[in-house]
């Protein structure tokens, strides 16, 4: 009995560890979403600044390359995006009750042939379209506040960078690990880089092919178009869905039903040929997380971090499944939380 109570008290107290983590986590997210990003832009960099340092480039000078390229990059990008991002949310307010003047007008045709006049106009209460327009300036706005910390994400992702290509040097001397055992986290880690690195480029086109759709069919702000296809696609499946959403409701305000239409089937025309054709064939593996999982950490970690979570919500799960594969006590869970391949590969290692 006492051992029983012993391992029900090592439960309590891991749960209420967890508990007390993720509050504090919630609670300085200011300050730790600033330095994930970093991280995540470092892990995106690191392959390019490796290759130049093959090419027999400084480290240094390596690194300050690849961060002034990435200033350049966000700098020019901002001006252009928040000039629309500004514009577009003085105009949100009129879009949405355009919108909802709109939904009002089918709710009503709807109630001239029905019975239950009572039913559908509660069930036109119910609809909010307006609410996903809302979310798309949601987003870039709350991408754009973290981005004036960007002092403390390039100071960071330079000292990243600098540390990259000595790391596992030191965590052998570290921990005293034979290299062998560095193999597997080593090589997840690879994987989560290439994953990236190949996320980033499908995600850039992707947006430009966005932004060239919705400015072709005249779509107001098609560079905020662009660039929230860019930013989630990031999110697995669901992502691209939320992207279009607004886009589409944009288009049925602006230009009417059938541009709404053909806005809506660029999108998936775009996202199919992507996300079923192009991404699989380049990547070759998956992200190595149960679907259910990348939705549930979707949720979670923008719960914990707002909307800069959701768009890191994979890499984050993935560091989280990589932290309970190094334990033997929680490695049972990364199983659930893994993919099909990860299980069959750890139930291959038990039976040798």
């Amino acid at each position: 009995m006492g051992e029983v109570q012993q391992t029900k008290t090592n439960v309590m107290i891991s749960l209420a560890a967890v508990v007390i983590v993720i509050a504090g986590m919630k609670a300085a997210s200011a300050l730790i979403v600033p330095f994930l990003i970093a991280a995540f832009l470092a892990m995106i960099t690191v392959r390019p600044m490796l290759w130049l340092q093959r090419n027999r480039v400084p480290t240094v000078l390596a690194a300050l390359l690849i961060v002034l390229t990435i200033m350049a990059i966000i700098t020019v990008v901002g001006i252009v995006v928040g000039r629309s991002l500004a514009a577009f949310t003085a105009a949100l307010p009129g879009y949405q009750q355009q919108l909802q003047g709109i939904i009002d007008g089918v709710v009503a045709f709807i109630a001239q042939y029905t019975d239950s006049d009572q039913s559908v106009e509660r069930l036109g209460d119910l609809i909010n379209p307006g609410w996903a327009m809302g979310l798309a300036a949601t987003i870039l706005n709350a991408l754009r506040d973290v981005l004036t910390n960007t002092l403390l994400i390039i100071f960071t992702m330079i000292f990243i960078l600098l540390e990259a290509s000595s790391f596992p040097v030191k965590v052998s001397a570290a921990f005293g690990k034979a290299a062998s055992s560095l193999e597997r986290p080593q090589q997840f880690l690879d994987d989560l880089a290439s994953y990236l690195g190949i996320k980033t480029i499908v995600s850039l086109v992707t947006g430009m092919l966005v932004w060239l759709l919705t400015w072709s069919i005249g779509l107001d702000f098609p560079q905020l178009w662009g660039m929230l296809a860019f930013l989630l696609n990031y999110v697995p499946t669901i992502g691209s869905i939320i992207a279009a959403v607004p886009a589409v409701l944009l288009a049925l305000v602006q230009l009417g039903l059938g541009e709404a239409t053909a806005t809506a089937a660029g999108f998936m025309a775009i996202n199919i040929a992507f996300g079923n054709f192009i991404e699989p064939r380049l990547m070759g593996y998956g992200v190595g997380i149960s679907p259910l999982i990348i939705f549930v950490g979707l949720i979670f970690w923008g719960w914990v971090f707002g909307p800069v979570g959701m768009l890191l919500s994979v890499p984050l799960s993935m560091s989280l499944k990589l932290a309970l594969e190094s334990d033997e006590r929680t490695r049972w869970i990364a199983i659930f939380i893994g993919s099909e391949r990860d299980a069959q590969y750890a139930l291959s290692s038990s039976h040798e």
